[in-house]
């Protein structure tokens, strides 16, 4: 799914970025439902408007012990993806690339990187600082969050829509695992959506983030 929004939202921007002589800058889409139908607003102010769907409040424990909460992302930008410690797959290969945006925008304070335990009852705050120091995760604003499993579990399907096949009628018994890193904006709409294991998508959300930004 995520390669057809990826080219729907790419052809989009193009067809807008070529019809308009006013505009002097791209314009990303926002996904207001877990179809991840693009929707373009000409402003800010329309999109506030008629995009209702918005990251819900969450509280969580870091990799310093530190709580993190939506006051942490208040007006700023962040990405969003699910790993856990243990994992053997997809998450090495995710944190590598994640690892791109950390060497991008380290320390950037208008953007925050936010990875959810999907293991929480095993990754606990020492677990995460051990992660962080092996894979030099050392950015102060990148985010490695434990907590209750089903608040995590609940957070990634209603909020983020993280799961590629969108299971609503999930519940917290069914384990998460997903390649999805989101991007959100300041007002913590969607506005991307990447494969974290293809750095060509990674690369692109360095990009994105940086029109995010800008907007």
């Amino acid at each position: 799914m995520y390669r057809i929004v990826f080219l729907s939202s790419c052809l989009c921007m193009s067809i807008l970025f070529s019809c308009s002589n006013k505009k002097s800058t791209m314009q990303l889409p926002y996904y207001n439902t877990a179809t991840f139908t693009p929707e373009f607003f000409s402003n800010v102010s329309d999109a506030e408007k008629k995009v209702t769907h918005q990251i819900s409040d969450f509280i969580f424990t870091n990799q310093h012990g530190n709580s993190i909460s939506q006051k942490d992302i208040e007006g700023k930008i962040h990405v969003a993806n699910f790993i856990f410690t243990r994992c053997g797959s997809i998450c090495p290969v995710m944190t590598k690339h994640m690892k791109l945006i950390q060497n991008t925008y380290k320390n950037n304070n208008k953007l925050v990187m936010l990875s959810y335990s999907v293991t929480p009852w095993i990754d606990s705050v020492p677990r995460l600082k051990e992660y962080a120091t092996l894979n030099e995760i050392d950015a102060t604003n990148w985010h490695l969050l434990t907590g209750e499993k089903a608040t995590i579990y609940n957070l990634a399907r209603r909020a983020y829509f993280a799961e590629e096949d969108l299971g609503f009628t999930k519940d917290s018994s069914d384990f998460l695992h997903t390649e999805h890193i989101l991007l959100v904006d300041k007002t913590k709409r969607i506005r991307g959506i990447y494969n974290g294991t293809l750095q060509l998508d990674i690369e692109q959300m360095t990009k994105d983030i940086a029109i995010l930004i800008n907007e």
